[in-house]
């Protein structure tokens, strides 16, 4: 199994979800994030007490943006060429099977990301032979 290139730790600077104003109070109104737009909303205008908005200063750090807890970045792998692409960048790139790759082309990806000392985020998937189901 091949290691990451530097194990940086990853710092979120905000863990919770940002809930749309008014969700805890109305059925209709779901919790995922909806920018407030009325005329005189507290959110907007971003008085004292009320819940915050998300703005840019949430963004993560530029270094450790899109990486898996690994330490690796996700590259979405659809054929055995694809593979070839990171040769040179398997410390930092961990290759992700697309949904949509056959069984029979998932096997030849995981035997070549084998032999290249490639690491695979979901290699086991969809590998069972027919005799263990």
């Amino acid at each position: 199994m091949v290691q990451p290139l530097k194990k940086v730790t990853i710092i979120k600077k905000r863990l919770t979800r940002f809930k749309r104003h008014q969700s805890d109070r109305k059925l209709a109104v779901k919790e995922s994030w909806r920018r407030p737009k009325g005329i005189d909303g507290r959110v907007r205008r971003k008085f004292k007490g009320a819940i915050p908005m998300p703005n840019v200063g949430y963004g993560s750090n530029a270094k450790t943006r899109h990486m898996m807890p690994s330490g690796f970045l996700k590259f979405v792998v659809n054929n055995v060429n694809d593979l070839e692409l990171l040769i040179m960048h398997n410390r930092k790139y961990a290759g992700e099977i697309a949904h949509n790759v056959s069984t029979l082309k998932r096997k030849s990806i995981v035997e070549r990301a084998k032999q290249l000392n490639i690491n695979l985020t979901n290699g086991a998937a969809r590998l069972r032979s027919e005799e263990d189901a």
